[in-house]
């Protein structure tokens, strides 16, 4: 086993940080700008100048939100060249393409029309001030197609072959649309969408609870709700048939993730498993809660069908099985608390509470909306947990070792880049904070006119 401090560790640990906090940012600027988008599209089609004020005044979370996620995603991107060269060597020509596509056609796509967005009002039409939004939109989209496309391909490459260890590419076309990629892009992109509204409907009802601007938040809360009608409900479906890909493609990953150790006999179905206290030790569980034949049906569409055990794979090659056993059930239990949340909102509002006069009255209700902000990012977090975690303890899906992927360099330079990080990283997080809460405090200027 790695000590502690050696390089790999270390290098694993850095990645992780920088990734686990770059990826708060750009998951709001991603769906935030899909709102902006739709409340600029609105004004101009319906000329409310209420839909403006939303704009004006989600544009200010949302340039918050993408400084940060600049700020914070150039590190991590350079950790391939300082920390991973190995694995840059051997898949830098698939890998390094798609990193270079998502630079130049999606984030200078933002960064292009970005000031337009923000400085343009009534100095440009207003269709042109719309065409510069739908820019910045599609280009915080395309960040998430080209870079799930790579991390896919890492997961199931494909498009070429493995020899004197690197990666050659014979199609292009094979690796970009690999088997994981349909899902991989889709439930990422569309929990990108879910944590925005969730944070739209979240600080709305903190508003709401306060009474302050509460036409301008009743508003933005209820447009929120709607969204989420259709995005969680098909969050849980891109959910499920991602698992179903893991099934075909994974099954080490998916018998760890279930805590699964022994292949079920032909004619019995796999339990499923609510909680349980896995031993990789002893390669059993101490002890378990589960539903009879879950699993098979889940995984097979069948009470019986086979799902091969984490027993059938060497322990070199299991993924590490406590942390994303518990990972995945933390984000499926948010995600179904979720939808609860979105029945509870709709029925709430079936019976006529979504009213400035009765809305304070729900303080249960608009708690909660608070309280689904850090549990949809909780949600998030865990997924890639679940996602990375479980592609170990390989960084090309039984192709490259994690542990023959790093630079070979002494641990103390790593340890020092981990503790700059370290301190610097909360700092960004307090920084944020300030600003935020100065946005936050203000709520719609005088310019924007929201309702008290």
């Amino acid at each position: 086993m790695d000590s502690l401090f050696d390089h790999v560790t270390l290098s694993r640990i850095q990645f992780a940080v920088t990734a686990h906090f770059h990826i708060l940012w750009p998951v709001l600027t991603v769906g935030l700008s899909l709102f902006l988008l739709l409340m600029e599209a609105l004004y101009l089609k319906t000329g409310d100048k209420r839909y403006f004020d939303q704009c004006r005044f989600w544009t200010r979370i949302f340039v918050l939100n993408f400084s940060v996620g600049v700020v914070t995603g150039i590190p991590m991107e350079f950790q391939f060249g300082t920390n991973w060269s190995l694995f840059s060597v051997a898949g830098g020509d698939f890998f390094g393409h798609m990193l270079g596509f998502e630079a130049a056609m999606a984030f200078m796509l933002e960064a292009t029309f970005l000031g337009i967005m923000i400085f343009g009002w009534k100095r440009v039409s207003p269709r042109l001030h719309l065409f510069a939004t739908c820019m910045v939109a599609l280009g915080g989209s395309l960040s998430v197609f080209w870079i799930m496309v790579a991390n896919s391909w890492m997961h199931t490459p494909t498009g070429g072959l493995f020899q004197n260890g690197r990666f050659v590419i014979t199609s292009q076309l094979r690796a970009i649309f690999n088997p994981n990629m349909p899902f991989g892009v889709s439930h990422m992109w569309v929990a990108c969408i879910e944590v925005s509204l969730f944070v739209v409907g979240g600080l709305s009802a903190w508003y709401l609870l306060r009474g302050r601007h509460t036409t301008f938040f009743l508003r933005s809360f209820k447009i929120a709700v709607i969204a989420t009608v259709l995005a969680t409900p098909i969050q849980i479906w891109l959910g499920d048939a991602s698992g179903i890909a893991v099934f075909d493609y994974q099954p080490a990953k998916l018998a760890a993730i279930e805590a699964h150790w022994e292949t079920n006999p032909p004619g019995r179905g796999a339990p499923e498993l609510l909680l349980a206290w896995p031993n990789q030790e002893k390669q059993k569980n101490d002890w378990a809660i589960s539903i009879p034949d879950g699993l098979s049906l889940i995984a097979t569409r069948s009470f019986t069908g086979t799902v091969k055990g984490l027993k059938e794979f060497p322990r070199r090659d299991q993924p590490p099985v406590f942390p994303i056993f518990y990972s995945f059930r933390i984000m499926a239990g948010i995600g179904a608390l979720l939808f609860f949340l979105m029945v509870w909102t709709l029925w709430v509002w079936r019976r006529g509470d979504l009213t400035e006069e009765r809305i304070a009255g729900r303080k249960l209700l608009l708690y909660s909306w608070i309280a689904a902000v850090p549990l949809s990012y909780l949600a998030m977090e865990a997924g890639w947990m679940t996602r990375e975690i479980g592609r170990q303890p390989w960084v090309l899906y039984n192709l490259l070792r994690t542990t023959d992927s790093a630079t070979p360099m002494a641990a103390g330079p790593v340890a020092g880049s981990l503790l700059t990080i370290a301190v610097v990283y909360p700092l960004l997080f307090i920084l944020f904070l300030a600003f935020a809460r100065r946005i936050i405090m203000t709520g719609p200027d005088a310019e924007t006119g929201g309702s008290r």
